[in-house]
């Protein structure tokens, strides 16, 4: 009987599945082998597109009568700097005593794409092959996933889709940059004094690249408009309080022109003219108009997926998407949490099922001992199929990333920031089986010469999920609490927190009660512009690219395609500052565009319009989609792709709007004066 080969796509991987399986295993030179298995790995990609000279030299010139370039058979190549591992690989693969290969490089479209072109460049032949797809590292689940591993020809869906990812990326990136670099890159050249200019376009960067540049005209365009609020500071058994005048149906100014939304005078002449009104006799005495009850209830949120983990870590830690997605996967190798590159924020019913084991290991892990034994007791896992936090409809690939409840021994070697991001992923886990928290919430409507004040209390009053989402590693009061509190008075006018006791006072109230009025006074404000995109903002942005789509059918039918995927996201974006289009503040991670990268998106917007437009590249990643779930072929696919490829190009040979782009360059320029 001949040897079963697992190959997975790092070392330190391919040593998880050797002490999974528990063989005899001896150490050789790029695998492990025992008497009943041979376990190699590949470093990453170890082959890789050719490039264009590699069809003919004539390509090595960059020249516009040598595009469009789309080979009718691509080639490929060993990368040179893993040619060692990959003549090892090869030759495992094509062992005459290998019979069966197991597949076992990282369950997702780049993990799958990376075994296909070493199988296809070691030119396997007449072995059975075995697709292991897991969602965590630890012992059990890689079992599973050999016990369970389909025939890899289950998976040819998805490789097709790989394939044509990175085709798309290859002759977009050759074609575009090439042509744009002809066309446009002297005037780039001469404007910006430098010494040479190459124009990288890409399907997703040059979108991303596209929404920053956007962003930023909306703020610089912006035109503040000041707002004057009139309050009322009313006693209320002694405690003052502070009320908003809106004008709503039967006030003077209903409808006004002289008014900003419902709740703001244009000129503060008119607010201080109002103010007047309620002290000319008779003097305003307010009154209870109206008292509303009601309790509010704010549910755990959904689980953390890839973009959810990187706008958190964003925000909490100030780190770059990049580097989260490096610890979510740190956290995964050392079995702490499942698999990171995941787009879905929900548990399957599979998993569900034996949550427990999860939920049982975190009482190891000393920061949440207490709640994770508070869980079990209570017994609410046993029920959580039948919540929103489980839905098989909306996982593809892999479910959200959640604790394994194992590798608890390996929490001391991880860096402070690792330890806070784990932190993180147990709270949001754990949270989910709590009960939602409760606010109770009085509204006062109080009238005063016929124009009406509002003032809104809340006190929670059933702390449920919140006791779990306190950090250890941040001030009990935290800032993204802050931020809500912002947004809250935003969207909700006056909204105060208060204790228990004054909230009973207000549940006594009754209407038609007269209150003491101790001032009348002007609150200043003015609009804000949109905010800039912070590295997190993005990646969520990216992630919903529905959002920037008025048609409702074209949104409905990219949902769950965003711009670009979970696992290649952070990288754009780390592409983009590192070629210097964009700038990242690492103490904000906050995103502008660079003098360079406004200068681009306007020669795209001139050549190449489309590849700024979020639905465009959208909608390529929805086809991507549906060629992994079979619903369009490859074929379908590359004919589109190669019309949009030559289409395009062609066209940009054909312009003549070099001179034209100066003056947008010299009006882009103004605004990065040092």
């Amino acid at each position: 009987m001949g040897k079963n080969l697992f190959i997975a796509e790092k070392p330190s991987v391919a040593k998880e599945f050797a002490k999974a399986l528990k063989y005899r295993m001896s150490t050789k030179d790029g695998y492990l082998e025992s008497q009943e298995a041979v376990v190699t790995w590949c470093v990453g990609h170890l082959v890789t597109m050719s490039y264009p000279e590699a069809y003919d030299e004539k390509y090595k010139k960059w020249s516009l009568d040598m595009i469009p370039f789309i080979p009718e058979e691509f080639k490929y190549e060993v990368i040179d700097s893993v040619k060692k591992q990959f003549t090892i690989v090869s030759g495992l693969l094509n062992r005459e005593d290998v019979d069966t290969i197991y597949v076992c490089t990282d369950s997702g479209r780049e993990g799958e794409y990376i075994y296909r072109l070493v199988e296809q460049q070691a030119k396997v032949k007449n072995k059975v092959r075995k697709r292991v797809w897991i969602d965590s590292q630890t012992e059990e689940e890689i079992l599973r996933g050999i016990r369970e591993a389909k025939d890899l020809s289950a998976y040819d869906n998805l490789s097709n889709a790989a394939y044509l990812r990175a085709k798309e990326d290859y002759l977009m990136g050759i074609n575009f940059s090439r042509a744009l670099t002809l066309k446009y890159g002297y005037p780039v050249k001469t404007f910006l004094k430098a010494d040479r200019a190459v124009i990288s376009v890409g399907r997703v960067m040059t979108c991303v690249l596209g929404m920053v540049v956007n962003r930023e005209r909306e703020i610089r365009e912006f035109v503040k408009i000041p707002f004057y609020r009139l309050l009322a500071g009313i006693n209320i058994e002694g405690k003052k309080c502070d009320c908003e005048w809106k004008a709503v149906e039967g006030s003077k100014y209903y409808a006004s022109p002289l008014l900003y939304k419902d709740n703001g005078f244009l000129e503060k002449k008119t607010a201080e003219e109002f103010i007047d009104f309620f002290s000319e006799e008779p003097v305003a005495v307010p009154r209870i108009e109206k008292i509303e009850k009601k309790k509010e209830t704010k549910n755990p949120p959904l689980l953390y997926n890839l973009a959810e983990l990187q706008n958190d870590c964003s925000k909490l830690f100030k780190i770059s998407p990049d580097e989260t997605l490096r610890i979510a996967q740190e956290l995964y190798e050392k079995k702490l949490t499942t698999y990171p590159r995941t787009d879905a924020r929900v548990l399957s019913t599979a998993v569900a099922k034996e949550i427990s084991k999860n939920i049982n290991g975190l009482r190891q892990y000393e920061i949440v001992r207490e709640l994770a034994e508070e869980v079990l007791k209570g017994g609410s896992y046993k029920t959580i199929a039948k919540t929103r936090y489980v839905n098989d409809k909306q996982i593809t690939d892999h479910y959200a990333i959640i604790p394994t409840g194992q590798g608890l021994g390996s929490l001391n070697g991880l860096s402070p920031t690792s330890a806070k991001v784990y932190e993180c992923i147990v709270r949001r886990f754990l949270s989910i089986f709590y009960p939602a928290a409760v606010y109770q919430k009085i509204g006062l409507t109080i009238e005063m010469k016929g124009e009406f004040f509002f003032s809104n209390f809340k006190v929670l009053s059933e702390s449920g999920y919140l006791k779990v989402a306190q950090y250890s590693f941040t001030k009990k009061k935290q800032d993204k609490d802050e931020d809500e509190k912002k947004d809250n008075e935003e969207e909700n006018g006056q909204e105060e927190a208060c204790d228990v006791s004054f909230m009973e006072v207000l549940k006594n109230l009754k209407k038609g009660t007269e209150l003491t009025l101790q001032s009348l006074f002007i609150k200043e404000g003015e609009t804000s512009p949109p905010k800039r995109y912070n590295s997190g903002t993005m990646i969520l942005t990216m992630e919903n690219a529905g959002q920037f789509i008025e048609d409702e059918e074209l949104r409905a039918q990219i949902k769950g395609s965003g711009i670009g995927t979970s696992a290649t996201r952070a990288e754009i974006l780390k592409k983009l500052v590192n070629i210097k289009y964009l700038a990242l503040n690492k103490k904000t991670q906050i995103i502008t565009p660079t003098l360079l990268g406004e200068m681009i998106y306007e020669v795209v917007a001139g050549s190449i319009k489309p590849l700024l437009d979020p639905r465009l590249t959208a909608s390529w990643e929805k086809g991507l989609t549906m060629v992994a779930d079979g619903s369009i072929s490859a074929d379908e696919y590359m004919t589109k792709l190669d019309d949009f490829v030559t289409r395009r190009t062609n066209m940009v040979k054909q312009m003549n709007n070099q001179s034209a782009l100066n003056s947008r360059f010299r009006y882009a320029s103004q605004f990065y004066k040092k």
